[in-house]
């Protein structure tokens, strides 16, 4: 029979089965054995017996057609990943979108080792792990803007969108922390830069209502931090048992936990302001070495301590009941 679609890449001049988009209509010829191999979902559907009769079989030069309901851009780019690899960029938006495609059908057609592969990839921007965190964050303060949009080029809502569709819940802590930063009136309106797009690969750019709750509770949480940080973790510090000077150390930490007051924002992340205490308290003079490395100490002990229980505040399971989940494949 014809072929009334137009062809897709790829497309194997020796493939022995097309697959056919129901969107725009385009064919993609590829060799049973090798998806097979890959997806036990292709597996299933190339092994469903066919019509006895041949008029009833949809062919093209002998090839099977299969008819699937994916955009063509996604099936075509999951393809040629299942024969030559997948490599993932930071680079723009239109990288995440990619790698938005390959995730969505690398769980729709149950493929684990692709799924993961994008689900590590997106864990390095969005992480699960306080040092990601600080590595995100700081290439995030060197990188220059990319089409006017700062890194990591996608918006967390994006993020979250995503992760809800496929259920990657590792991501979700991290993208609902970033996405507090934002105030909900913004984000209910939807027209920042990174949410105003229009691309069918694109994660809904609409906050769920049922995220309004964790998007809540991050944000208090995130102010709790803040406040709790400024007032009692500065007031009841005591000097170093090695500091001889007590007093001028103690003036140190109070010209800081001032300025401190003073600096913060409703947009604050309090795990880099955290940060950007111990390093303007080493430009304090008046505080000794004793005291800096204490300080320097017990701020990295609470920033372990607030990671830790990041995803509990969302009412997710631990980091590392997450991580098996979702990276043991």
């Amino acid at each position: 029979m014809e072929l009334n679609a137009k062809r897709g890449e790829p497309w194997f001049d020796d493939g022995n089965i097309v697959l056919v988009t129901d969107e725009n209509s385009t064919a993609f010829r590829v060799h049973r054995g090798v998806l097979g191999r890959h997806s036990e979902v292709f597996q299933g559907m190339f092994g469903i017996p066919q019509p006895i009769s041949v008029h009833d079989l949809e062919t093209y030069e002998g090839c099977q057609i299969v008819r699937v309901y994916d955009l063509p851009s996604e099936l075509g780019n999951l393809i040629t990943a299942l024969y030559d690899g997948a490599t993932f960029y930071h680079r723009n938006f239109e990288d995440f979108l990619y790698l938005a495609g390959i995730l969505r059908l690398s769980t729709k057609y149950l493929i684990p080792r692709l799924r993961t592969q994008c689900i590590r990839f997106l864990t390095e921007t969005w992480p699960y792990t306080l040092q990601g965190h600080d590595a995100m964050v700081s290439t995030a303060l060197k990188s220059p803007s990319t089409d006017n949009l700062t890194y990591p080029y996608v918006h967390p809502l994006h993020v979250l969108n995503l992760a809800n569709e496929v259920n990657v819940r590792i991501v979700i802590p991290s993208a609902v922390y970033f996405l507090s930063l934002y105030p909900l009136p913004d984000l209910l309106r939807g027209d920042h830069p990174k949410l105003v797009v229009n691309h069918p690969s694109s994660p809904s750019s609409a906050l769920n209502p049922t995220d309004i709750t964790a998007y809540t509770l991050m944000f208090q949480h995130r102010l709790t931090i803040i406040l709790d940080f400024v007032r009692r973790f500065f007031d009841e510090r005591a000097p170093a048992t090695a500091c001889t000077t007590e007093q001028a150390c103690m003036r140190g930490f109070g010209r800081l936990a001032s300025r401190l007051s003073r600096s913060w924002m409703t947009r604050t992340g309090p795990l880099y302001y955290m940060v950007q205490a111990v390093n303007r308290l080493s430009d304090e003079s008046s505080v000794c070495e004793h005291c800096l490395a204490l300080f320097h100490d017990d701020v990295e002990i609470l920033r372990a301590k607030l990671w830790k229980d990041l995803p509990s505040i969302i009412g997710l399971p631990h980091w590392e009941d997450l991580e098996a989940a979702d990276l043991s494949h």
